[in-house]
């Protein structure tokens, strides 16, 4: 079992900056890639970023590249995706996730364990 708390959510104008974290616990951390996704009111959870076990390959949605980027720490248990020039449309509940494949997935099928969420809200 894995248990993910997110973090570092908020309000902000659009062109601004959050830093979302999320800290595991549980069993080993990296055994996990980690993922970020998010999800708009009355829509899917889509994908964001993930990373790979050894933090050495990341892959990330075409609308948040060159914006974002994710990172982890092992030794401390946690994920962090830095986020830079937001817009409206990156509005919604981000999650952190954990899936066994080790290696960086979009898929949400692979992810098996999720954090609650942590709301962010990017004003124009």
């Amino acid at each position: 079992q894995v248990q993910l708390v997110e973090s570092g959510g908020g309000l902000v104008q659009a062109g601004g900056s959050l830093r979302l974290s999320c800290a595991a616990s549980g069993r080993i951390f990296n055994n996990y890639a980690m993922g970020w996704f998010r999800q708009a009111p009355g829509k899917e959870r889509d994908f964001v970023a993930s990373i790979s076990w050894t933090g050495a390959t990341a892959y990330y949605a075409d609308s948040v590249k060159g914006r974002f980027t994710i990172s982890r720490d092992n030794a401390k248990n946690t994920v962090s995706l830095q986020m830079n020039r937001l817009k409206p449309e990156d509005t919604g509940v981000y999650y952190c996730g954990a899936a066994a494949s080790r290696i960086p997935t979009a898929w949400k099928v692979e992810y098996e364990y999720w954090g609650q969420g942590t709301q962010v809200t990017v004003s124009s």
